[in-house]
Parts: C-alpha cells; structure tokens; sequence
C-alpha cells in the first residue's frame, strides 16, 4: 500500500483497512484546479493537511467544489521534495478521538505543490497563478513569527531590508516573495483578493496586512512600483486582509499513530527531520474539535466553504470569538493545568484531567468565575466550547500535549488569560473581586512553579520564558519548608500589572494569592494538600 497515484488505484486494499478515500475524480479536478486556481495557501504544514485540505476534500467529495488547493511552501523547501512530491500530494489524515478511537482519510485535495523561491522555477508558476482572474484567496500558516519584518530590537532583518531597497524583481525574503506576487496581480488589470492569514495570533489580518503594506511603501519610495500599488494594497475593495480565528491541535506526527498505519501496510511512512530542522511525515494526526471563524471580506468572492464547517461572520465576532477562547474557555484552563502539571510530576495534559483536585480547579475557573464575564460571540456557545474542551479536548490520550510545552512564556500569558477577568470583576457592579478562588491559586501555582522544585521535593527545569532573568532572583530566597514571610519578597512580582494586566494589590488579591503561595511551600506535599483544602473550601 503506497501512499502514491499508483497505490491507490487498489482502492480496495485502502477500504478494507477502513481508510476514507477522496470520492471524486482528481486528474479533472486537477486539470480544473490548474487552468482556473481559486485558493492558493502558503505554508505546507500540520494544519493545512489536518484542516483545511480535509475541509476542501469533504467538499470535492460532495460536489460543492470542483477545484482544489494549491499550496506553496516559502520557508522549508524540503517539506514539498521529500513529502509532497514522492507522494503525489495526498496525505494521511488520522483523527484521534477522545473516546480513544482513529478515523483514517486519505486526503487527496491539494492539486500541486510549488516551492516558494524566486530563483525557481515554481515562482513563475506563481505568477502565473497570481495573474489568474480567478484567484479568489492567498491564505496562510506561517507562524506568527512568519509576519516580523525586524529582530529583537526593532531593526529590519537584512533579508526585508535588501528586498525593501531592491524592489519586487528577484525578492529573498517571505514576505517579499509574497509582496513580489500581489505586485505581479496589481499589474494584471489590479485584479481584487482576499489575502487570508490563518494563524493562530489575535488580529492575524493586521499582521499580514502591516507586513505588505510595509514593502508597498518602501518599493513606492524607492520608486521601484508605480505609486498606486500602494493604494491598490490600501483599497480593501482590491486587497482584503480578513481578521481569522483557528483552533485545531495538530501535534506532531506521532510514532503510535506510525506504527499503526505501518501494521496496515502502508509503506514509505518514514518521518522525515529536515536541515531546518522541520519535522513532518507522509501522515498527519489530530484532533477531532476544529474551529476556524473567518471575516467575510472576500473582493472577488469566496466559495461556499461555510458547507464544510468553516464559520464566516464581521470582524467584530472574530473578535469576540478570539477573546472566547483565550481569556476564559481554552487558554486559562491550559496555563493551570501547565503549572499544576509541571509541580505534581505529570507528562500529558491529558492525564491531569484524571485528577479529581485539577479537575475541580479548571471546571471553577472555566465555568464559575470565566462564564459571568466572557465575551460571548453568538455564533458559538461559551458554556458548549467549555464542555467540549473539558470532555474531549483536554481529556484526549491521543494528545501528546505536555505541561512542560503549554508552561512556555507564562509571564506573557497570565494578563491576557486571567487578567482580563480580574479587571471585568473589578469593573462590574454586580460582581465581587474577592470571589474568585481559582484564579489566585493558579497564579500563587505560578509563583510556587518558579522555584523549579516540585512538590516531592526534586528540582525541575523551568519551561523558556523571557522574563525568568527578572522574576526568578525574587523568588530565589525563599527555600522548601522555610518560615520565611514572602509577602515583601513576591511584592514586586504581584504589583507588576504588565504581567497580571493588574497590580494584584489594587484590586485586593494580593493577599489570597501569598496566602496560597505560602501553604504550598510548606514542604512536600504542601502543594497537593493546598489544592484538596481549597477544593473543599470553595
């Protein structure tokens, strides 16, 4: 059984093993998709294998589509020479469901795959593609860190830099590339797109938009392009840059969920580590729950992918849809469990939601004290997108998700996560500060998580966080089973409203979270003993 053109044609060798193969005729579907393109995306990764090319292909299948994706690889090349193209362009699909059970799907609905490379020859096949009138969306997976045009320090890479002072000829850079080919569609009679980031960041159009406009203005200074390409890029009735919101886990590809496609027959499933060091693999696997809402701001229209789940609506419930997730129903729920989970020794998050004492905390801060001030978008229930969170999503064992991994750069997390529902309590005429429980103990967790000591007493590394040079030597003092008194030590660190969104003192919670830090540095054991009273307590 090989993943290939010619392995398929055994249909019956596929559907025996209980895989979901394309139902439609792909060599027409190809043709179509190559004379007439409609949706190119960028970025050949986990995501647009498990999401959006499945989407398209549950389309295809039912006839509501007739053409298929294009994707574009502008970072690692290899991905398309070592995955793509020895395969034909299909993919595997496993969906590993929190009941324990796989689907497996054959997806068969990218039609080509191009390497994005302005000195290869792919890229005047984007050009070509660009120039088609029926081009209705370019969209994106590239990472947020995919739309910087500086370093650290706010200085242009060379890469943007060379290219911003070049012009669109022969572009090195992502975005220049990306630039280049929106200035080659503006020359093709200034024909209009929607140009789509799909990332998973807040304001994800912004970004993209910010980045190109930014080339646009260089190249028109530098009289490199005519000066209404800047115009054409700042006309959204030409060139839209639509808010998204997306959320689907995609981890790795997992060697269990290998071993049984291998035990199936299938061959050449070799997981491939490329020189920039990207892993991938012929297959993909994830999770069942996906989400993607999209600003309806399409200038040369849109298919009707809303037929395959995809959610369109205003930028306003974008909005509201991305405040949902990250400052009450996922997000928080996530950062307790990454503090907790690294204290009491667990590896997957998925195991910790067998622990009656986090269990208890997460359903308190999702539920009991994120509900009464969640932004509530409309188009999805915030009481259902918890439920769906708390008993399939987390509870998943397929889910190889660690608390080390989600415990990454928590100071630049907790002011979005709690600390927008600290201020709406704050504000509220109706509600108490000093009722929230849940939301102390997770940050007093935190405070306790830095000492990098876990709760029988054995030390552990801190997760990467940029301000852990700064936070740490607060929290340095204080020693496992000391009567120290922390409250003037952790003064600093609970005062400091860029990382809570709030001075904990101001709005009095200052005191409950030393209290709770105190308990759990008691000695060992003190952290599990702090979580069971507060259980019975709340």
């Amino acid at each position: 059984m090989k993943l290939d053109e010619i392995g398929l044609k055994n249909k019956a060798l596929w559907l025996k093993k209980d895989y979901h193969l394309p139902e439609f005729n792909r060599q027409e579907i190809a043709k179509k998709t190559k004379g007439n393109p409609f949706w190119i995306h960028f970025g050949s990764g986990n995501i647009l294998r498990a999401f959006q090319a499945n989407v398209v292909q549950n389309l295809l299948n039912t006839g509501v589509l007739d053409h298929g994706l294009i994707v574009a690889e502008g970072y690692d090349y290899e991905i398309i020479e070592k995955i793509n193209q020895p395969h034909d362009d299909y993919s595997i699909l496993v969906t590993l469901k929190s009941d324990g059970s796989i689907e497996k799907t054959v997806v068969g609905s990218v039609m080509e795959s191009l390497v994005l490379d302005s000195d290869h020859k792919d890229f005047h096949r984007l050009k070509e593609i660009f120039k088609a009138t029926s081009l209705q969306m370019a969209t994106f997976t590239i990472t947020e860190k995919g739309y910087s045009l500086t370093d650290g320090k706010g200085v242009l890479l060379p890469s943007i830099k060379a290219d911003m002072e070049n012009g669109p000829k022969n572009p090195e850079s992502y975005l220049g590339k990306i630039a280049s080919l929106l200035y080659t569609r503006y020359l093709n009679e200034k024909m209009p797109i929607a140009m789509v980031s799909m990332d998973n960041c807040s304001h994800n159009g912004d970004k993209l938009y910010a980045a190109i406009a930014a080339f646009a203005k260089a190249w028109v200074e530098n009289d490199m392009v005519e000066k209404d390409f800047f115009s054409y890029i700042e006309n959204p009735e030409k060139v839209s840059f639509p808010w998204t919101m997306i959320d689907k886990i995609t981890p790795r590809p997992d060697t269990s969920v290998e071993a049984i496609l291998k035990q199936d027959g299938v061959e050449e499933l070799d997981s491939v580590i490329t020189k920039k060091n990207t892993y991938t693999a012929p297959f993909v696997n994830a999770e069942e729950c996906e989400y993607l809402v999209i600003e309806d701001a399409f200038p040369n229209g849109r298919p009707l992918l809303e037929k395959g789940g995809f959610i369109f609506t205003d930028r306003v419930t974008v909005d509201k849809v991305e405040k949902m997730k990250v400052c009450t129903c996922l997000n928080p729920l996530h950062t307790a469990l990454a503090v907790f989970g690294c204290l009491l020794g667990y590896d997957l998050i998925s195991k910790e939601m067998e622990d009656p004492d986090l269990k208890r905390l997460v359903e308190t801060i999702g539920y009991k004290e994120g509900l009464p001030v969640v932004t509530d978008p409309g188009i999805l229930d915030p009481k259902e997108f918890i439920d769906t969170v708390l008993t399939k999503r987390i509870p998943n064992p397929f889910m190889p998700d660690t608390p080390q991994r989600i415990a990454t750069d928590t100071s630049q997390k907790l002011a979005i996560r709690f600390g927008e529902t600290m201020k709406a309590y704050d504000k509220s005429p109706d509600l108490e500060v000093a009722h929230l429980k849940g939301i102390p103990l997770v940050l007093a967790g935190w405070l306790r998580y830095l000492m990098a000591v876990d709760d029988n007493g054995r030390e552990f590394k801190l997760s990467p966080d940029p301000l852990l040079d700064t936070i740490v030597p607060y929290i340095a003092p204080i020693k496992l089973g000391s009567n120290t008194n922390v409250d003037n030590l952790i003064k600093p660190i609970l005062e400091d409203e860029k990382i809570f969104g709030v001075n904990l003192y101001n709005i009095g919670l200052a005191p409950l979270v030393c209290q709770y830090f105190t308990e759990m540095i008691q000695g060992p054991g003190a952290i599990r003993t702090t979580l069971s009273h507060w259980g019975r307590s709340i």
